[in-house]
C-alpha cells in the first residue's frame, strides 16, 4: 500500500529517508505552535489546496490496494494507532496495549471518547467487524489475506473459506477492549496496526449502505481528523475538519481541497497562480525551480522496478530476464528523465530503511548493488535466450501509467529495452484504476511497478515474492526463496540477527540469481511547497503525509 499497495504508478505518492519530516513547523514534526493565527487577531484561512495525479480508486478499506486511497483513508480514519514522528506509532483509538509473555496475545485498551461522524461510539466491535471483513472470501479483499495470513490466528483458513469468520483471532472483550491472537510472534505487528487494512468499520452503517458503501462521500463515515464532504469522480475531492474527532483540538486545518491533474505543466501553472499549495515537478521543471526557496527534495523508501510476467514464455527464460535487467541505463534515467533526486535501484530493498540489528549497517549497504548496466553482457544473455527459445524476434507488451511523467519514463524504458536485438515493445498506457485491475489479473508482460512499505521491516518488501503470494503476480516460484522467508517469519521471528541474514540472502536470490525483477530506482520527489504551509509530516509507510497537525501561517 505505503498499498500501500503502493502501486505507485507515477501518480505522485510519498517519500523521505523516512525520518518523518515537517515543513516549516516544529522540529521533527512537533505539534503546531500557538501562532497559527495572525498576531493581529485576524484568523488565517486554514485551507490547504492540493493536486493528485489520479482518482481515488476506492475508499473501502477492505478493498484498497493503492497509495492514493491510503492517503485519504489515513486522513479520515483512526485505527488502533497512527503514524507518529520518525515512523513510530502514536495513539489512535487505542490508548495503550499489553502483550503476553509468549508474544501471541495483544490486548488493546480503547478510548471511550471516539465517535463516528454519525454519532456512534467507536468500539472494539468495529475492529472485529473490519478485520473479519478483510479476510472474508465473499468480500474478496486482496490486502486482508496478504497482511493477516500467517500473522493473525486462523486468518489463512478463514480467507480460504475453510473456517468461519468468528474463528479469526480477534475478539471484543468488551466495548473498549480489543484482543488479538497471533499465529506466531510478529516483531512488526504494532507497526502493522497503523495500516489501512486494519482500520475499523461501523457494521450497521456498512450494511445499510450495501453496494453503495464507500462509493460516494455520503456513503462514508469518518472517525479521524477529517471527513470527506465532496467527491467528484475524476475531478477531485474535499475533506473537512471532523469536529467530532476525539483529538479535534490538535487539528488546525478546516479543509483540504484536492484536484485531479495529470499534466505537470498545468499543475505548475496552478501553483504559480496560488491556486494550489504543493506541486510535484517533472524533470523539465526541476532545473527551472531548483534555486527557488519553495523547492524541496524528499527521499523516500519507495522502489520502482520492472515486473516480468513469467507466464509469458519469453520472460519465463532466466537469460531473457537478466538481459532486461542489464540493458537499462539507470544513471541516465534518474539524472535526465526523472531529474528529481531519485537514485538508481540496486535491489529490492531501499536504502535508509532498515539496518542490521547488531552492526547497525544499512541493509542496502550490506548487500550492495545487485544489478549492473552492461549492454554487451545483456546482448549475450539475450542471444542465449533466443537460442533456448528458438526465436529470432520477440514482442512484449509494456503496461504503464497514463500521466505525463509515466509516459515519458516508459518511452525511455522502451528505447532501452529495444536495444536488445529483435525485441519490440508495445507501450500500453492506461489509467491508474485500470492498471490495478490488469496487474491483479496478470494482464501484462512487463510492468513499471512501484512498492512502498506497509510496515517498517524487511519483510514488507521481500515477502511479496513467495509462491502464490497475493502481490506476487509474476508467476515466480522458488522453494528456496519461500523457505528463507518462511523461516524468517517462524523459527527466527525472535532471533533478529539470524532473521536479518535470511532477508539478505533472499534478496540476492531474488535479484541477482533468479532475476525476477529489474530494479529501476528509489524514488525521491522534487516539489514546490508554499512556505506558509506548516507542520506537514512525511511518513515512511501508509499515508504519504499526515495533515492532522498541519496549518497555514500567512
Amino acid at each position: 500500500m505505503r498499498h500501500s499497495k503502493w502501486y505507485i504508478l507515477m501518480s505522485a505518492l510519498a517519500m523521505t529517508m523516512f525520518l518523518a519530516a515537517c515543513y516549516g513547523g516544529g522540529e521533527n514534526g512537533s505539534e503546531p505552535a500557538d501562532d497559527s493565527k495572525k498576531q493581529a487577531g485576524e484568523e488565517t484561512e486554514q485551507v490547504l489546496n492540493l493536486v493528485d495525479g489520479a482518482e481515488i480508486p476506492t475508499m473501502n478499506s477492505s478493498l484498497t490496494i493503492d497509495a492514493i486511497a491510503s492517503q485519504w483513508l489515513g486522513s479520515t480514519k483512526d485505527g488502533l494507532y497512527r503514524l507518529g514522528e520518525n515512523g513510530q506509532t502514536e495513539p489512535g483509538i487505542a490508548t495503550d496495549h499489553k502483550v503476553s509473555e509468549d508474544g501471541l496475545k495483544w490486548t488493546f485498551n480503547l478510548r471511550d471518547d471516539a465517535k463516528w461522524t454519525n454519532g456512534d461510539p467507536v468500539t472494539a466491535h468495529d475492529f472485529v467487524f473490519a478485520w473479519q471483513r478483510a479476510v472474508d472470501p465473499e468480500v474478496g479483499s486482496e490486502y486482508g489475506p496478504y497482511m493477516m495470513n500467517g500473522v493473525v490466528q486462523n486468518a489463512e483458513a478463514v480467507s480460504k473459506g475453510e473456517m468461519e469468520l468468528d474463528k479469526l483471532g480477534v475478539k471484543a472483550v468488551d466495548d473498549y477492549t480489543f484482543e488479538v491472537t497471533l499465529e506466531k510472534p510478529t516483531p512488526y505487528f504494532e507497526s502493522m496496526t497503523t495500516f489501512g487494512t486494519f482500520l475499523p468499520m461501523n457494521e450497521k452503517f456498512v450494511e445499510e449502505q450495501g453496494d453503495q458503501y464507500a462509493m460516494e462521500a455520503e456513503n462514508l463515515l469518518a472517525n479521524g481528523p477529517f471527513k470527506m464532504t465532496e467527491w467528484n469522480h475524476g475531478e477531485g475531492w474535499t475533506v473537512e475538519k471532523n469536529e467530532d474527532y476525539w483529538d479535534a483540538d490538535k487539528v488546525k486545518l478546516d479543509r483540504i481541497n484536492v484536484k485531479v491533474v495529470k499534466d505537470t505543466a498545468s499543475a505548475v501553472n496552478l501553483y504559480q497562480t496560488d491556486a494550489i499549495d504543493r506541486v510535484n515537478l517533472s524533470s523539465e521543471f526541476v532545473d527551472e525551480y531548483r534555486s527557488s526557496s519553495d523547492f524541496r527534495v524528499e527521499e523516500e523508501p519507495v522502489i520502482f522496478f520492472l515486473k516480468m510476467n513469467q507466464q509469458n514464455e519469453i520472460l519465463a527464460n532466466e537469460n531473457a530476464r537478466k538481459a532486461i535487467q542489464m540493458v537499462i541505463d539507470r544513471k541516465s534515467m534518474v539524472d535526465v528523465i526523472l531529474n528529481n533526486g531519485s537514485v538508481p535501484g540496486e535491489g529490492n530493498m531501499p536504502a535508509n530503511f532498515v539496518s542490521h540489528p547488531e552492526s547497525g549497517e544499512d541493509f542496502r549497504e550490506i548487500n550492495g548493488k545487485l544489478v549492473e548496466t552492461d549492454v554487451e553482457k545483456a546482448q549475450e544473455h539475450w542471444r542465449k535466450a533466443k537460442e533456448e527459445l528458438n526465436i529470432e524476434t520477440a514482442n512484449l507488451r509494456f503496461l504503464g501509467g497514463d500521466t505525463e511523467n509515466a509516459k515519458n519514463l516508459d518511452a525511455y524504458l522502451k528505447d532501452q529495452l529495444e536495444q536488445l536485438e529483435g525485441l519490440s515493445i508495445k507501450l500500453e498506457s492506461v489509467p491508474f484504476k485500470v492498471r490495478l485491475e490488469r496487474d491483479s489479473n496478470m494482464d501484462y508482460d512487463i510492468e513499471n511497478y512501484g512498492w512502498g512499505p506497509d510496515y517498517i521491516d524487511p519483510n514488507t518488501f521481500l515477502n511479496l515474492w513467495v509462491t502464490d503470494g497475493g502481490n506476487n503476480k509474476t508467476g515466480y516460484s522458488s522453494e528456496k526463496y519461500d523457505s528463507l522467508i518462511k523461516e524468517a517469519g517462524d523459527e527466527l521471528a525472535q532471533k533478529p540477527v539470524e532473521r536479518f541474514e535470511n532477508f539478505l540472502e533472499a534478496e540476492k536470490l531474488l535479484i541477482k540469481e533468479d532475476a525476477v525483477l529489474a530494479p529501476l530506482y528509489q524514488r525521491a520527489r522534487a516539489q514546490l511547497w508554499k512556505p506558509y504551509v506548516k507542520n506537514v509530516r512525511v511518513n515512511p509507510m501508509g499515508p504519504d503525509y499526515t495533515y492532522k497537525y498541519a496549518y497555514i501561517e500567512k
